[in-house]
Formats: C-alpha cells, structure tokens, sequence
C-alpha cells in the first residue's frame, strides 16, 4: 500500500482498533494460479504472538485454501471512507487550484497463513467469532444454541484460517496535507452530510485544539 508520510499510521492501538471495528475484510494470496481474494470476517487475537494472530474461516467449496500460498497472506481492513468535494476547502475561494481527493482509513496485515480443519479448533474459532458479532444483542445467539451435530455438520464444510501477523502497515488520509482552513472546510462539509459514513469522518479530520 502507498503511505505518503502525512497518512502513515504506526500507532498499534488505531491499528487494532481499526482492524476490530472492520465488519468485513478481504483474504489475498499469491499463488501460480494468480492472486486469490475472498470476502470475510476476521478476528485479531491480540494477546497471541508478537503483533497478534487473525483466525477465520473460508468454505471447504472455495479453492482458495487449496492452493499453495506464494509469500505471506494480505489481509485488508477498511475503516470509514469519504469522498471530499473541492467545495468545502477555503483555497477553493483563494486560488481554485483545488480537486476532489477521497479520505479513508486501512489497515493491510502481512503473516504466513495456516488453513486447517480440526474440528476443536474450528469450533473455537467460530465460537469466537459469533460472540464478537452477537456480543452487542439484546438477546445474542451462541453457536451451543444449535444442536451439536448440526454444528459438527455445518464445521465439516469449513476450512479453518490462521495468520500470525509479521506486520502491519496502516494509513489515515484525513486531509493531513491541506491547510488548516481547508480541514475545517471538510471537517464541516463532512459533519453536515446526509450520509451517516460522511458523518463518521468528520471527528477523524485533525483540526487545532
């Protein structure tokens, strides 16, 4: 990933807070087929291994777990995004010498992936993430709600994921490069947006204290 300085996040705690708040992330492998991405959750263990290790799960059907990876794994996380319209920056009225750009925050983890299929640990493993997604409800639902052997059936067409992180790189691009006033200029476009993601944007914008 490009991290111009400005952008560049190193702060391990906005990394892993980014990477719990991801709804979703994307599995990238290298392999002689080509490159192989698949859509799914995944859970950092933060008290495991130096920088954490990320456990998941992917579809026994999907081929992605049989090829042999090329390299580590890539595991992408996105955080709030934002398009930024030239309009709200003050050099507009200055200069004009101004374009959209879009702001947003990324996480990529880098770590050798293991796919495996013991059924203890893949239950964990989907224990875990069931109470992370179920851990807000009211009344949440818990994987030993199901019958047992419907559960070892539904593990049986799974193949567990586990990545120990080798490292992170992290980016924030929050406008860091424009001038103070154009920062306010989105901070407020942003904060008086009708679309509640701009809305989430605009605190992240760094303005004087």
């Amino acid at each position: 990933m490009y991290i111009p300085p400005a952008f560049r996040d190193d702060d391990i705690e906005s990394i892993r807070a980014t990477i719990r708040a991801a709804r979703l992330a994307s599995l990238v492998t290298a392999t002689t087929d080509g490159p192989v991405a698949t859509p799914l959750p995944l859970l950092l263990d933060e008290a495991e291994g130096e920088r954490g290790v990320l456990y998941g799960h992917v579809a026994k059907a999907n081929p992605q777990w049989k090829l042999p990876p090329i390299g580590d794994a890539l595991a992408i996380f996105s955080g709030p995004d934002a398009y930024v319209t030239p309009s709200w920056y003050a050099t507009k009225q200055e200069t004009g010498k101004v374009v959209p750009t879009w702001n947003y925050v990324a996480v990529h983890a880098y770590g050798p992936v293991e796919f495996f299929q013991e059924p203890e640990r893949l239950l964990e493993v989907v224990t875990r993430l069931t109470r992370k997604q179920e851990g807000a409800r009211a009344k949440p639902w818990a994987v030993s709600d199901a019958p047992p052997d419907f559960i070892a059936a539904q593990l049986r067409g799974i193949v567990g994921v586990r990545i120990p992180v080798a490292r992170f790189e992290g980016k924030r691009k929050m406008s860091q490069n424009r001038p103070e006033a154009d920062r306010i200029g989105v901070a407020q476009g942003l904060a008086a947006s009708d679309n509640h993601v701009d809305r989430e944007v605009a605190p992240l914008i760094p303005l004087p204290t």
